[in-house]
């Protein structure tokens, strides 16, 4: 199956969510946030995984609540379509330069969610967003999905820094969720993620 459909209400936020990990990289977004749409619409693409994004938030008071919330109904979203890893590969790196910027992204899937984020915004942030809640995306994310990630990324551009590390974790995370034909059972020592 490899897909989820999530809708999450909260007195902030209103978000539908739909994901195919074995899709071929189409994307709806509509966050009321330009640049995390672009940025949410280069991680289907490169992911190649389908992804709906259907979102309102409280924007009058600023983008935290919103994007915040996107990653913890994408992390749930992923542990729900993933399912019990039976096959996956679980875990996968990417590299990714964009210019000046180069982002490096290492990903497991095994159910523990933990971020390193290493990467260094201007004061203004990145399409008016706040470098650090980049960072928080990507923690609500891994969090809420039961994944470790170690995402570095170098450069002097905001667009180029986040952008590189949207596609690197993207692409990671493409081979992480790939099926491996060798593998018939989850990849854990445990026998459970």
């Amino acid at each position: 199956m490899r897909q989820s459909e999530i809708h999450r209400t909260t007195k902030e936020t209103d978000i539908r969510l739909s994901l195919d990990l074995d899709g071929t990289g189409a994307g709806t977004i509509e966050t009321g946030i330009p640049f995390f749409d672009h940025m949410l619409t280069s991680f289907a693409r490169h992911g190649r995984m389908d992804l709906t994004v259907r979102a309102t938030g409280d924007l009058a008071v600023d983008a935290h609540h919103t994007i915040e919330d996107i990653g913890i109904v994408l992390g749930t979203a992923l542990t729900e379509a993933v399912g019990d890893g039976r096959g996956i590969t679980r875990f996968a790196d990417a590299a990714i330069p964009m210019d000046e910027a180069l982002a490096r992204v290492a990903l497991d899937l095994g159910g523990r969610g933990y971020l390193v984020f290493e990467a260094a915004f201007s004061p203004v942030g990145p399409g008016g967003i706040p470098g650090d809640l980049i960072e928080h995306f990507f923690y609500s994310l891994c969090s809420h999905a039961g994944i470790t990630a170690h995402i570095t990324v170098t450069g002097r551009n905001d667009h180029h820094i986040c952008e590189a590390a949207f596609k690197a974790f993207a692409r990671a995370l493409r081979a992480a969720v790939a099926v491996d034909p060798s593998i018939s059972d989850v990849p854990s020592t445990k026998g459970t993620l």
